[in-house]
């Protein structure tokens, strides 16, 4: 086990409290956050290292991009920018793990939980609800690449592991909110999940960097980091209602023989207008 390809998001990383202050370019902690990310992403590069990995290529998967450039790790090379599903990732490497995850759309007691956007309720992969790691997981399971690694907020590293059973995960916070927030439109869901315990951000590279040569290690020996895949291959998205769309939509389309096919398939996100009182 050599080459290892890192996704990375903000969401999931300690220190990182709401949305309107730390998510994007134009809030105030944002600097900040990045580089509270990139601490965690050269945490665990550290512990790959350590465990016998010898290539890390970093995806910087944030939307508005997170990761500083200047301060990554300079044993790791940086991806950002992909030219569809699975984001780069190929046969050529032996791993795959996630640093500042979070869980999937309408997850309780978890932090700023969502699958893309705040608009989406729920996507599946043949029938199976999925957030955005299940997404490229699968990608990376019908590549034969394995996930042995996950760190972010305590709900989804429950899901990962759900994912695939027996895989190292680290959580540096837990979210305080039990309600799911299924019903809410786009606005509101958005700021449903903002409470959350915090690791001190020291504290969690810490963890991370252990977790993270620990996953190497057990790799080595231990089958894990793979889902099973059937064909064919039927995706189902159900987005919430918005200033635009009064009721919930859901698209539903399916491919012969694999994710990666289906998931870079065009949907329409009017396909069908569900009625709110069955959904």
């Amino acid at each position: 086990m050599k080459k290892l390809f890192l996704m990375t998001d903000l969401e999931g990383v300690a220190g990182v409290m709401n949305g309107e202050d730390w998510l994007y370019p134009r809030s105030r902690y944002y600097e900040l956050a990045r580089e509270f990310l990139t601490a965690e992403v050269n945490a665990a590069i550290e512990g790959f290292l350590a465990g016998g990995i010898e290539e890390i290529l970093v995806c910087d998967g944030h939307g508005a991009g997170a990761i500083a450039s200047n301060r990554l790790h300079p044993k790791a090379l940086l991806l950002r920018g992909f030219t569809g599903w699975p984001l780069e990732l190929d046969k050529s490497f032996d791993a795959i793990a996630w640093v500042g995850q979070h869980a999937k759309a309408c997850t309780p007691q978890a932090h700023l939980a969502h699958t893309q956007w705040w608009s989406y309720v729920d996507f599946t992969i043949n029938g199976r609800s999925v957030g955005e790691p299940g997404q490229l997981g699968y990608c990376a399971s019908e590549l034969g690449v394995r996930a042995i690694f996950g760190s972010g907020d305590l709900a989804f590293t429950k899901e990962f592991q759900d994912l695939y059973p027996g895989a190292e995960t680290v959580w540096v916070k837990r979210g305080v909110n039990k309600a799911s927030g299924e019903e809410l439109d786009t606005a509101a869901y958005e700021n449903c999940q903002l409470g959350a315990i915090h690791f001190s951000p020291q504290a969690a590279r810490e963890m991370i960097r252990a977790g993270a040569e620990r996953a190497v290690r057990r790799a080595r020996t231990e089958n894990f980091g793979l889902i099973p895949i059937k064909t064919p291959v039927e995706i189902s998205v159900t987005l919430r209602q918005d200033d635009k769309h009064p009721h919930r939509r859901i698209s539903r389309w399916s491919h012969a023989s694999s994710v990666i096919g289906a998931l870079n398939m065009p949907w329409d996100t009017n396909q069908k207008v569900l009625d709110p009182k069955k959904t």
